[in-house]
């Protein structure tokens, strides 16, 4: 992971280097091509809490105005959406096919932007085929996709094995939370970003030729009403087959930069 930056609109002069937005789950991957990176936007959220007898506002257009704010800011050439734009497993409808088309749009009009599916994507593809190829509106398989070196994937599924072969592969699926405690009892759990690095044995079971694995960065969800669990429990499992089964010496960094660590000593 690269030493958090200030935002700025200007470009960075090195390569490769994947940069966490202070205060924001998202980054920027400043390779051949500039890319901005999310994950987990989960639009419609307030109608799956609807249906499990939670009211909450609407916030289709605060997540926009985040997203679009962050295109503003950062000047990418691409972005990139980790997996689970929308909700719902089926077809996304009502509210959720709203905020999923209105957010495109607002995307579009300023760059490229490249969806790499998740489990809650399952037919994504059927609202937005109009657009796809066209507006700038690419949609991946679910197995990943490559920008340069930097491999992104949502993370339920094992990944393409060429997404191994890169510098550094990007998921989210985990909706990654840390609990923290103060000398008196009291808790919250706060959104963190995971670094960490694969063990090639348990790849080489899986059939993967791997020599170097490449580097692991876990995305904080974008949603922030999307939970999650806290990973620093003694039990902890991944959701993600490859990190339950390769990613060994976890770390744990805030949205604001803050290194709380390795999981284990948190």
């Amino acid at each position: 992971m690269g030493s958090v930056t200030s935002p700025t609109r200007a470009r960075s002069s090195r390569s490769d280097v994947l940069d966490p937005i202070p205060d924001a789950p998202a980054a920027i991957w400043d390779g051949p091509e500039r890319v901005l990176v999310v994950a987990d936007v989960h639009a419609g959220i307030e109608a799956e809490h609807r249906r499990e007898g939670v009211e909450l506002p609407n916030g289709s257009a605060d997540r926009r105005e985040r997203l679009v704010g962050l295109i503003d800011a950062h000047d990418p050439d691409r972005l990139v959406v980790a997996g689970d734009l929308g909700t719902t497993i089926g077809r996304p409808t009502g509210a959720e096919r709203e905020e999923i088309v209105a957010l495109l749009a607002a995307a579009t009009e300023r760059v490229p932007v490249t969806v790499v599916p998740g489990n809650h994507d399952g037919d994504l593809a059927a609202i937005v085929e109009s657009d796809e190829g066209e507006n700038g509106l690419t949609i991946t398989p679910a197995s990943g996709a490559q920008f340069g070196e930097l491999s992104v994937c949502h993370g339920h599924t094992w990944p393409d094995g060429s997404l191994l072969a890169g510098e550094t592969i990007v998921l989210g699926h985990e909706h990654p939370r840390v609990r923290l405690t103060d000398t008196v009892g009291g808790g919250r759990t706060e959104r963190v970003w995971l670094r960490g690095r694969l063990d090639t044995e348990p790849l080489r079971d899986q059939g993967y030729e791997i020599a170097t694995p490449p580097r692991v960065v876990v995305l904080p969800a974008f949603n922030d009403r999307s939970g999650g669990h806290p990973l620093n429990v003694p039990d902890r499992s991944f959701l993600s087959p490859l990190l339950d089964a390769a990613l060994v010496d976890p770390e744990a960094f805030l949205l604001d930069g803050t290194r709380l660590g390795p999981l284990d000593g948190i």
